[in-house]
């Protein structure tokens, strides 16, 4: 794979040059400000917007739909862990090196990389976080996977990743996210589902405002809603 980009003219490393190339045209300030943002704020912005996602699914609809969002937002950075842990042998077997190794005239925001490049871990972490939230939720997941995206053009910026070092990361968190999710909410659901019942930890699951209203409505004879229920295309909150 190292190999395959060491010409100039291949587009990998053209791109690479033109992207990069913003950095060296803009003042110091603002590449500060990159340096940040792709390093750490985008990831916790992603990070804000899971929680948000929490306080929205936890709050409106049935219990049955809090169940299944909320075992939906446990799964997305599960998921991103488990991505970052299938990237540690792609990384070492793929060996490609940083592309300020092999060329020259990048400007590099941040020192010290001195592992392998492909594929990003930013770029995986971050994809997997956004489709996570996208699969509980339309409109959050939106934001989050327009963040990850954001983040892949940011270390690209930053000159420690080309730009198919990124799209493989995109590909990868997206994979893991949607090949495992089955799985994952087969056993997280029903774990989520006990949660909700606790006394203690039920607000995790289900709001207490919530929990009160369902309260109610039982003892106005009124049916408890399934712990799982079925999908509504129509509903922002996508019941996994």
């Amino acid at each position: 794979m190292a190999g395959l980009v060491l010409d100039g003219s291949n587009p990998d490393v053209s791109l690479l040059y033109d992207i990069n190339g913003l950095a060296k045209d803009a003042p110091s300030w603002f590449d500060r400000v990159m340096e940040f943002v792709g390093e750490y704020g985008i990831l916790l912005g992603l990070v804000l917007v899971v929680l948000w996602s929490w306080w929205s699914v936890r709050r409106r609809g049935t219990a049955g739909d809090s169940v299944s969002g909320v075992a939906g937002l446990v799964w997305a950075p599960l998921a991103a862990g488990v991505a970052l842990l299938i990237n540690i042998p792609i990384r070492d077997f793929v060996g490609r090196n940083r592309p300020f190794v092999d060329h020259k005239g990048l400007d590099v925001l941040v020192a010290g990389k001195d592992d392998f490049s492909f594929v990003s871990d930013h770029a995986t972490m971050a994809m997997a976080l956004g489709v996570g939230i996208f699969i509980v939720h339309r409109k959050f997941g939106l934001v989050a996977i327009g963040l990850a995206l954001l983040e892949g053009f940011c270390r690209v910026y930053m000159g420690v990743h080309y730009p198919t070092d990124v799209i493989g990361g995109f590909a990868l968190g997206t994979a893991v996210t949607l090949l495992l999710t089955p799985v994952a909410l087969a056993l997280l659901t029903p774990l989520m589902s006990a949660v909700s019942r606790s006394a203690l930890a039920g607000w995790f699951v289900r709001s207490r405002s919530a929990r009160a209203a369902d309260a109610a409505a039982l003892s106005a004879g009124g049916t408890r809603a399934l712990d799982i229920p079925e999908p509504r295309p129509d509903d922002n909150n996508l019941a996994a």
